[in-house]
């Protein structure tokens, strides 16, 4: 009888230590799986940040020449509204690897240079915009408010 004793309390022993090692197990995963899914918003805000970036300093870079920007960032210019009040958009789409993709169906990410506003006086003109990427559902993931000063005789 106490040999039988004596292996009931070693099965249940090992139970209790399979039933700690698959709690420890279920920790270790949920955690695995939590960083997995902060390393990827990481990777996505890191280049969406890259890209924006480098879409402030295209604009920066060409003045008021928004075609010489479009072709330098690799996308299309387009202008919303009537005449000399419209905005112009520059919109850069993006696949899953951040590179620039030509189909907009197969894109994953867009970003926009909204040209919003060019003021000034007789000699110098302030234009202003802003650069946004975004995923093509629609969820911002970064904006860039961008300014330059321009002088209108061309100096």
């Amino acid at each position: 009888m106490t040999q039988r004793s004596k292996s009931t309390l070693f099965l249940i022993e090992q139970l209790i230590v399979i039933a700690v090692f698959a709690i420890c197990a279920a920790a270790c995963i949920s955690i695995l799986v939590a960083a997995y899914f902060y390393t990827t918003d990481s990777k996505t805000l890191s280049q969406a940040t890259i890209k924006a970036e480098s879409g402030a300093e295209a604009f920066k870079v060409t003045g008021s020449d928004f075609a010489s920007a479009a072709d330098i960032l690799g996308g299309s210019t387009t202008t919303v509204g009537l005449g000399t009040s419209g905005v112009s958009v520059i919109a850069v789409y993006y696949d899953n690897n951040w590179q620039v993709s030509n189909n907009n169906f197969n894109a994953s990410y867009v970003m926009n240079l909204i040209i919003e506003s060019a003021e000034g006086d007789a000699d110098i003109s302030l234009i202003s915009g802003r650069v946004v990427v975004s995923s093509t559902a629609g969820d911002e993931i970064i904006s860039l408010n961008v300014a330059m000063r321009e002088r209108i005789d061309g100096e």
